[in-house]
């Protein structure tokens, strides 16, 4: 049992872990309104977006991403409650292998064909792609819940 509450007290403090550095933190709060915008575009029409049932059209449609309210509903949600963890620094690194994972899709999926924005490239999301993995391999950086759980947890 020792040992069993031992491994999950490592995976834990590995996972919460995070450097002292302040660099994370406008890097959290940028990425985390881009995808907050985003989310909230896909699931309630806000910031001039669709909302969940045109987007659910559009993915299953143009994309072939079936069925579309999943996808879409997965999608908005995982964009939308990545950015709020972002914003707290709570479970940042879960939260940043979350939104890699959408943008891997969306850079796959929808963005394949071009380099350039302009062109509807992949450009603008290989660079959230890019954000998201720094905060992966950092954490949420001194400014973060994550921090502040892992030093009362050290104390």
């Amino acid at each position: 049992m020792k040992k069993n509450r031992r491994a999950t007290s490592t995976l834990l403090d590995r996972l919460f872990q995070t450097s002292s550095t302040f660099a994370f933190f406008p890097l959290r709060i940028v990425l985390g309104l881009i995808f907050f915008a985003h989310g909230s575009q896909k699931l309630f029409g806000w910031f001039g977006g669709k909302g969940l049932e045109a987007t659910a059209t559009s993915f299953a449609e143009k994309f072939h991403l079936v069925p579309g309210i999943l996808w879409a509903t997965l999608a908005g949600w995982g964009e939308l409650l990545g950015a709020v963890f972002l914003f707290l620094g709570l479970a940042t690194r879960l939260a940043a292998l979350n939104l890699m994972i959408i943008m891997t899709v969306a850079i796959l999926v929808a963005h394949r064909k071009a380099f350039f924005v302009h062109e509807g490239g992949m450009e603008y999301a290989l660079c959230l792609w890019a954000a998201a993995f720094a905060l992966l391999v950092g954490g949420g950086g001194s400014f973060s819940l994550d921090k502040m759980m892992v030093g009362k947890r050290n104390l």
